[in-house]
Order: structure tokens, then C-alpha cells, then sequence
């Protein structure tokens, strides 16, 4: 077993939940004063190294100039820095006590896995479809094939790669969660087709949490009827939306998805910080953010000990995905090609995403309880409610900003109504 997976596994099973920022530096004594303050902050935290915008899309010279010439650089340019550089960074600052991950967001990611392999990387994350369809122009049928390389590369690696899918996340918000979990497992499946071993799978919290309860149960049903030999865990996403504005407001929406992990078992938390609304978090604000979940961690814990955890949604979430998932893998002998097949027929159709190899004829709404859900369907074989829909106005850019906005709204209005009713006392 890979260690990043090793680490996980004992961390949950000492009851602890292991949460990690999303960090990034180009200057390689900052990525390691950043890596280091994360090993040892008071929490069960595993590194991140977010890889900048040049390299992501492939970019290679201009990350190097930039390194050259002293520009900062939204993230660290893994191959500008070089696969002998990074083994050694992770040598420093990494351990058996603490694995680090490597984020990047390319669609075409087989040069940063090559660098990744001889570098000895614990693990990335990433996906065919999830880092195709938001992030680019790059045609879906060459994300998959260059995907599949990459898994396979990982998975022959002398220490096999624990890989993460980022399916669970796509677009960040506005997608219905019974999609997000049907993404999930299809990417996880995926990788597991191609020789990985060590998987995780992720889910972006939304805007309900006995919604988000409801999918992170469907995720684990799925995960372990479809990954037969797999050892998996789940990762969970603070909410990847407009962020709200204040500082109170942002506290608690952090604090809410520190207790969806707790009470739905999941085993690692991305941690965002109030700080990423406006720009990048310095080292210091994501070493306090992690501190602070861990302690809210802890608080959750022992609330549902005491049997006071809150009680999922049933709105058939469940059998949803597995539809989903099922009418993908009737159009492919290989999860590849069956996932190209269904967005080419809108079988499986991500709201709002605008790349050419996805249809775009679904649509979701926030409706009156809260929740996400479907208001056109288009091709994909799932249930418009009218309760859910709320049909009775159009989707409107006036609406659809009112939705994106809707946890930013709803965290700053708490904090203002609580301040409110403190003043009057």
C-alpha cells in the first residue's frame, strides 16, 4: 500500500480526520517553509504541492522564465524545478508521518506524471473528465487516452501512486450531487481499469448538508460495490463556490464542512480558508485554518457520540447515480471509452460547462428547501421533480448569480443577524 494511503488508513483508525490545505509556492524555499509548517501544525494534516497555471497547461518555458527571473508564480512549477529537486524537497520535509500530494489541474497531465514517478510522489489527483471538461479546450477522446497512460505509468511505478479522482467536484458547485457522485466512481473505476490499487474519491460540499449526507453515503455504497480489490477512502471538499465575505461567515461555512466529514465517516478534508476569497492564503492562514478544523474535528466527534448527528436527506440520490453510472457503462467495454460515448449522447451532462464534448442541455437549480436539483435533464436518465425544479421562473443570468451566490449570501446573512442580536442585548 502506497504510504499516503497507509497514513489515512491509520489515521481513521485512530478516529482522527486528516484534512490538507490547497497550497502552492513557485520559490522552493517558500514551497518548503510551507510543507513544513503544515507537518507541524497541531493536526493530522498531509502536505499539498498545487503546481502553477503554466504548467498546468503545459506551458514548460514560460514557468521556467518566470522561476528565472524571480515573477511569482501562482503555484510551483514542478518541471521547471526538475524531478531531482522535488524528490529532494519531499525527502526534507515528507515521511511516513507525513505524506505529501501533488495538485495540478492539467487535462494532459502525462509529462508532470512522468516527472512525478521519478520524483518517488506519494500521490496526485486529478481525472479524465474532471480535468478535461472545466479546465480547457483539449478534446475529451485525448484527456482519456492520455489519462489512461498516465494511470498506468503510476501504477508500474517502483512505489505504486495513490491517485485521487476529482470527479466529485466538477465545476465546484451547481451540479447536482447524484452526478458529482456518479462522476466519482466512474473516474475511480477508471484508474482501477488501468492498474491502480490505491484510490481515492472526492465530493465538493454543496449548499444542504442532509443532502450532502445523502451523497457521501451513495459514494461509499457505490465505491465498494464498484471497486472490488481497491483500497479507497474519501475525500471531502470545502464548498468550492463563492466564498462568503466575511470572516465570520467564512469560519463557519469551514466549520460546517469539518462536520460533514465527521458525521459521514469520510476521511480527508480539503480546507479552505476565508483568506481564498480574495487571494492566496499565506503560509501561516493555512497552517490556522487546518489547526482550527481539527478542532472542530474533535468538538464534532464528541457531539456524535453523543448521538446528536444530523440525519441524511432520502430523495433517491442513491439510485440516481447508480442509473447514471450504469446507463455509461452499457456504451463502452472500457470505462474510456464508455465515458466519451455518454457525453457524446448526453448521457451524462455537466450543468453550466461550457466545453464542446459536453451538451449542455441539463440544468440545475437551488429550490425551495435548499437542495440541488435538476430542472432539465436533456439526455441523461434522471428525474425532474417539479418540487425540486421550481419551473414556475425562468433560469434567467439575473437567477443564475443568485444561486452561484447563495452560500456566500446565506454565511455573511448569519453573521450579520448574529451580530445584530448581540448588539440588542
Amino acid at each position: 500500500m502506497p504510504r499516503f494511503a497507509d497514513f489515512v488508513r491509520t489515521a481513521t483508525a485512530a478516529g482522527r480526520l486528516v484534512v490538507q490545505p490547497r497550497m502552492g509556492f513557485g520559490e522552493l524555499a517558500r514551497m518548503r517553509a510551507g510543507l513544513t509548517a503544515v507537518r507541524d501544525c497541531r493536526a493530522t494534516t498531509i502536505g499539498t504541492v498545487t503546481l502553477d497555471s503554466y504548467t498546468r497547461v503545459g506551458d514548460y518555458a514560460s514557468a521556467r522564465r518566470a522561476l528565472r527571473e524571480g515573477a511569482e508564480l501562482n503555484g510551483f512549477p514542478l518541471l521547471a524545478h526538475g524531478a531531482g529537486t522535488v524528490r529532494d524537497l519531499l525527502r526534507e520535509v515528507s515521511g511516513d508521518a507525513f505524506p505529501v500530494q501533488i495538485r495540478h489541474g492539467s487535462p494532459l497531465p502525462l509529462d508532470l506524471f512522468r516527472t512525478m514517478v521519478a520524483a518517488g510522489v506519494d500521490a496526485t489527483e486529478g481525472g479524465p473528465v474532471s480535468y478535461c471538461l472545466p479546465y480547457g479546450r483539449v478534446p475529451l477522446p485525448e484527456a482519456a487516452d492520455n489519462w489512461a497512460r498516465c494511470s498506468e505509468l503510476a501504477a508500474r511505478a517502483p512505489d505504486p501512486m495513490h491517485l485521487e479522482t476529482f470527479g466529485g467536484c466538477m465545476l465546484g458547485q451547481l451540479c447536482p450531487p447524484s452526478l458529482l457522485v456518479a462522476l466519482s466512481v466512474l473516474e475511480a473505476m477508471f484508474f482501477h481499469e488501468h492498474g491502480l490499487r490505491s484510490i481515492s474519491l472526492s465530493y465538493a460540499q454543496q449548499v444542504h448538508l442532509g443532502q450532502d449526507l445523502e451523497a457521501l453515503a451513495a459514494l461509499r455504497e457505490l465505491a465498494a460495490e464498484r471497486l472490488p480489490g481497491v483500497q479507497w477512502h474519501v475525500t471531502l471538499y470545502t464548498y468550492m463556490g463563492v466564498f462568503p465575505r466575511t470572516p465570520i461567515g467564512s469560519y463557519r461555512l469551514v466549520e460546517d464542512s469539518v462536520r460533514l466529514a465527521v458525521h459521514s465517516g469520510t476521511e480527508r478534508l480539503i480546507v479552505k480558508t476565508p483568506a481564498e476569497a480574495r487571494r492566496i492564503p499565506a503560509i501561516e492562514e493555512n497552517a490556522e485554518a487546518l489547526e482550527f478544523a481539527d478542532a472542530v474535528a474533535r468538538q464534532a466527534a464528541a457531539d456524535c457520540a453523543d448521538t446528536n448527528c444530523p440525519p441524511p436527506t432520502r430523495t433517491g440520490l442513491l439510485t440516481e447515480a447508480r442509473t447514471l453510472i450504469d446507463a455509461t457503462l452499457e456504451l463502452g467495454r472500457a470505462v474510456g471509452s464508455a465515458l466519451v460515448t455518454a457525453f457524446a449522447r448526453g448521457v451524462l451532462d455537466v450543468p453550466y460547462c461550457l466545453h464542446r464534448d459536453n451538451a449542455n442541455a441539463a440544468r440545475a437549480v437551488i429550490d425551495e428547501r435548499g437542495m440541488l436539483g435538476w430542472s432539465k435533464a436533456g439526455g441523461m436518465p434522471v428525474t425532474v421533480r417539479d418540487s425540486d425544479a421550481v419551473c414556475t421562473s425562468p433560469l434567467t443570468a439575473d437567477r443564475l448569480t443568485t444561486m452561484l451566490a447563495y452560500n456566500e449570501r446565506r454565511y455573511d446573512r448569519e453573521d450579520l443577524v448574529g451580530s445584530l442580536l448581540r448588539s440588542s442585548a
